[in-house]
């Protein structure tokens, strides 16, 4: 009986092991991986706001979120134009990137606690982009010129956004009564602010001058000094895969560290070839930025000159910037916070090493 009681004892562990395995969860394959199958990435956009993401009348896709879109397909998949845009509302957003319909989000999104938190939305996100913050845009011969010119009147604002929220806070901290009506796509907005169903449209600052860009007198109206709020608007990836978020997160930042070094569309392959066997050859930084040696790349599950792949397929994030939303363009804003922290701006890459 003892012996049983042994033999019995010594084959528990193994069975334990056994019904381990058989009960063990398939490990999940990361979004990389299924993008570099694909041979596609597949971009959540909004297609409406020029400089950001608008498509034009031959049907191209441009602007600031779409170059974003367009480095990580070149950093992952060497081809800038492997990218298969979805344009969403606002309200569609997070359900499209949740569900799997797409592998990222560069859709003028504002980075929140509880879009970033398991208990919200459950977004994993990617630096910021674009540091804004809501306005109130108003007709120039309203004579309004504050928000308390906007006592008991009529705001158009988006469904689906942080606007509702945000605006409610500032008012009621003032005390300003007024009204909202909310519209699901900024076309739909604009509409019905053109149409005076409205006396003032509230969105993020650059949307709103994206949209006054578009008017057919766009010199009638004005957007307010005020600033209602913080919008640091930034590409997103779903929560939970984190060497897919740790992909698209590096393409950007090295978007932001090749403009911090001079580094552009133009000068990149001579970059190369001077880091290689020029005058940069002992530059062990720029070496490894370049992907010359090292394995940075490879520690994402990208080629190790995958910030060469994206910025000869884009340029830096300052030309980017200057190519939708610089001086020569009819949606000019001015870079402010949004230029490199060499140049007193907010944008800043970490080391790469």
């Amino acid at each position: 009986m003892l012996t049983k009681s042994l033999k019995r004892f010594a084959i528990m562990p193994l069975l334990v092991a056994l019904a381990s395995c058989a009960t063990a969860p398939e490990e999940k394959v990361s979004l990389l991986e299924q993008v570099k199958s694909n041979g596609e990435l597949r971009c959540g956009v909004s297609g409406r706001l020029p400089g950001f993401s608008f498509v034009t009348s031959e049907g191209a896709y441009t602007g600031l979120d779409v170059d974003i879109c367009r480095a990580v397909a070149a950093a992952v998949l060497g081809n800038p134009d492997d990218v298969a845009y979805t344009q969403l509302t606002a309200a569609q957003r997070f359900t499209a990137l949740s569900s799997g319909e797409i592998d990222m989000l560069s859709r003028n999104t504002t980075q929140t606690l509880s879009r970033d938190s398991a208990g919200g939305n459950g977004l994993a996100f990617a630096p910021v982009v674009f540091y804004d913050g809501q306005g109130v845009m108003v007709r120039k011969d309203s004579g309004i010129t504050n928000l308390e010119g906007l006592e008991d009147k009529t705001f158009c604002a988006r469904a689906g956004t942080t606007t509702e929220r945000n605006l409610n806070d500032v008012m009621q901290a003032e005390g300003i009564s007024y009204e909202l009506v909310k519209f699901e796509t900024p076309d739909q907005m604009e509409g019905a602010y053109l149409a005076g169903r409205c006396d003032a449209a509230t969105a993020d600052r650059s949307s709103l001058n994206s949209s006054r860009a578009g008017f057919e007198a766009p010199d009638e109206h004005v957007i307010l000094d005020e600033v209602l709020s913080k919008e640091p608007l930034a590409p997103a990836t779903v929560d939970g895969d984190s060497q897919w978020a740790d992909a698209v997160r590096w393409v950007v930042h090295g978007l932001m560290a090749a403009e911090e070094q001079g580094i552009t569309q133009g000068n990149i392959d001579d970059q190369v070839a001077s880091a290689t066997s020029g005058e940069n050859q002992e530059n062990a930084a720029i070496r490894r930025f370049l992907g010359i040696e090292g394995d940075l790349g490879a520690k994402l599950g990208l080629p190790n000159d995958f910030v060469v792949q994206a910025v000869r397929a884009v340029g830096n994030y300052g030309e980017i910037y200057d190519r939708h939303l610089g001086p020569d363009t009819p949606t000019f804003i001015p870079r402010g916070l949004n230029d490199s922290y060499v140049n007193g701006g907010l944008h800043y890459a970490p080391p790469f090493n």
